[in-house]
């Protein structure tokens, strides 16, 4: 793996349990250390957090959380004492103007002579006063760092240099361990896996409709644990009275569940279990989202429906078990994908990238 030789200073807003691999990789390629600073969650967000990093060194700060939905903003007490005392040789910010702290930060880097990265989702069309605003916020960084190529497509066109714009391919997993067992190329009956939170926008109602839809029955498992699991038991009692619910599983709990499964359905938005399932040699069935299910969801191995449209999700499940062989043939380009391009340590790759080209190193 390449390294960056210099100290590095990481800017959250809050940090979900499943992005501290990512960050503690990110901290062992960097020669001298890195830092994370963030704060905590809004009650009743949903998020859990991290409450420790094994390799970088992580600073808990106070979150001021202001207004709400459109109109949320944040100020993170304690931000800029953390930058000083940690004095580093470059700091990668969320990419995101409603941090009313990060232009402090920005400020004393640029007083320090050292480089800025943004790293964001990307910055969908807007005009007038907020595409200049937008514009006048990210203009302040010596690059940008997007989770997929249409959010480094939408930062260009909002005017950052295309040169400056580098993709890290959203991740939250390893590399696969290993090669997924093989699966038979004929089925009497096929299952169908979700794994997740349990939760309204995941859409799993839909799922259990679309699956009281499909001749022959498959078997359906739904994996996970949340706020909807009792209306959602009470549904499936109604129209899918098949469906298993496992409650929550983890680590390795979930592989018989993965190695059984001849594709994986996630009808809602969210879902961090798509690339483990991937990992699994399965196909996927994913809802459109913010473009990070782009890169990893293509036709050679996966199907993406529009949101909130039962007919897609419907008609796509219909097409994805009508032939057995061509879901293997998928669920191999799946394992592929997650093993060769799209992990965390292809996403630390970027960012070290990224560092040392900004460095000049």
């Amino acid at each position: 793996m390449i390294r960056f030789p210099g100290r590095l200073a990481v800017q959250q807003r809050v940090l979900p349990n499943y992005r501290a691999p990512l960050f503690d990789l990110l901290a062992s390629a960097c020669d001298e250390g890195m830092s994370l600073f963030s704060g905590l969650p809004r009650p009743g967000e949903g998020i859990t957090t991290a409450d420790e990093l094994r390799v970088a060194n992580y600073e808990v700060g106070e979150n001021l959380h202001l207004f709400s939905d459109s109109f949320y903003l944040c100020y993170q007490r304690g931000l800029l004492d953390w930058l000083k005392n940690w004095n580093p040789d470059a700091l990668i910010v969320e990419a995101n103007p409603r941090y009313l702290s990060t232009p402090l930060a920005i400020k004393w880097m640029r007083q320090q002579g050292k480089p800025l990265i943004g790293w964001g989702l990307g910055s969908p069309a807007v005009r007038g006063f907020r595409k200049q605003w937008r514009l006048s916020f990210i203009s302040q960084f010596d690059g940008v760092i997007a989770y997929s190529q249409r959010g480094a497509d939408e930062y260009a066109a909002l005017g950052f240099p295309r040169e400056k714009i580098f993709v890290a391919h959203n991740s939250v997993s390893p590399p696969p361990a290993s090669v997924p067992d093989d699966r038979p190329w004929t089925v009497d009956r096929p299952t169908i896996l979700f794994v997740g939170r349990l939760q309204v926008r995941k859409r799993i109602d839909a799922l259990l409709q679309a699956c009281a839809e499909l001749h022959p029955a498959p078997r359906l498992i739904i994996v996970g644990d949340g706020p909807e699991r009792e209306v959602l038991q009470a549904l499936a009692r109604e129209v899918y009275p098949e469906a298993e619910f496992t409650g929550a599983r983890h680590g390795d709990e979930l592989k018989p569940y993965f190695s059984q499964a001849d594709l994986f359905v996630l009808p809602g938005t969210g879902g961090l279990a798509v690339q483990e399932a991937m990992g699994y040699g399965l196909p996927v069935i994913v809802a459109q989202g913010d473009g990070t299910q782009d890169d990893l969801v293509r036709k050679e191995n996966g199907w993406q429906v529009p949101p909130d449209d039962f007919g897609a999700l419907l008609s796509t499940m219909k097409k994805a078990l009508s032939d057995v062989r061509r879901l293997r043939q998928m669920g191999q380009e799946s394992y592929r994908i997650v093993k060769e391009e799209i992990n965390i340590e292809k996403m630390v790759e970027v960012f070290v990238s990224a560092l040392n080209q900004l460095c000049g190193k």
